[in-house]
């Protein structure tokens, strides 16, 4: 038998070890049921060297929330080409996936994390930045204007897509509970509910009725937008014709 040699790693290094360890932990748990020891067992050193890389016990979430944070707003990165509807699907298709991988870790991120109890791992209770999260609902904001070509909004358009992005990011959170919707009719239908809520925009603004003219002009009909009209078409026969006098 021959016995192996642990590698000693760098300090950029052993804290990206700490970092995605605690984040693996966090993604199944919530965070303040994991303890410093636990993310020191994991990572295979001491409790007092984890101490070494990180303050305490917030200073190491905060870390892990940043990655995470970072991960999800790359979710939102798609390219330019193709129909929108259907690279908006595959955002979503994406983002349900980190959703579905880091359930607890994703619900503390979007809530901006719970506070950390005072205690030896942490001397006072001090709650994660807002600011992390507001990042990330700013990066998928511009990912979403860059997909639609626009670079100076309209204010009616800023109200649809960031509404749209605080609606995906509740509709995660309530499908955490239970996962009673299959996951990727929720997917399909947040791609609609983007469509609805331009559409309902378009009816009361020029400006925004342009933008959805281009948004719709080279969607296929088997495309997710074109699912949207034909499953609103099998509607109006079911609507009594005095209502749609």
């Amino acid at each position: 038998m021959t016995t192996g040699v642990r590698r000693r790693m760098g300090v950029e290094e052993r804290r990206r070890q700490l970092i995605g360890v605690a984040l693996e932990l966090f993604s199944h748990r919530a965070p303040e049921d994991v303890s410093i020891d636990e993310i020191a067992a994991a990572a295979g050193i001491s409790r007092p060297l984890v101490y070494h890389y990180f303050p305490g016990k917030q200073s190491l979430y905060e870390a892990a929330l940043r990655r995470a944070a970072d991960e999800l707003a790359a979710r939102f990165e798609e390219p330019h080409e193709g129909p929108l509807g259907a690279r908006l699907l595959r955002v979503m298709e994406r983002f349900f996936t980190f959703v579905d991988e880091h359930g607890p870790g994703f619900s503390a991120l979007m809530r901006g994390g719970p506070a950390v109890p005072a205690g030896a791992d942490c001397p006072r209770a001090v709650s994660p930045t807002n600011a992390i999260i507001d990042e990330v609902r700013q990066a998928a904001y511009e990912q979403i204007l860059a997909h639609l070509g626009v670079t100076d909004p309209p204010a009616r358009l800023e109200l649809v897509v960031r509404s749209w992005v605080s609606l995906a990011e509740s509709t995660a959170l309530l499908w955490l509970d239970g996962r009673r919707i299959p996951r990727a009719e929720l997917e399909r239908q947040l791609v609609h509910d983007f469509a609805a809520l331009t559409a309902v925009s378009a009816a009361y603004d020029e400006e925004m009725a342009g933008i959805v003219l281009r948004m719709l002009a080279d969607e296929p009909a088997d495309g997710p937008l074109g699912d949207l009209a034909g499953r609103l078409g099998m509607l109006v026969p079911k609507v009594p014709a005095q209502r749609r006098r």
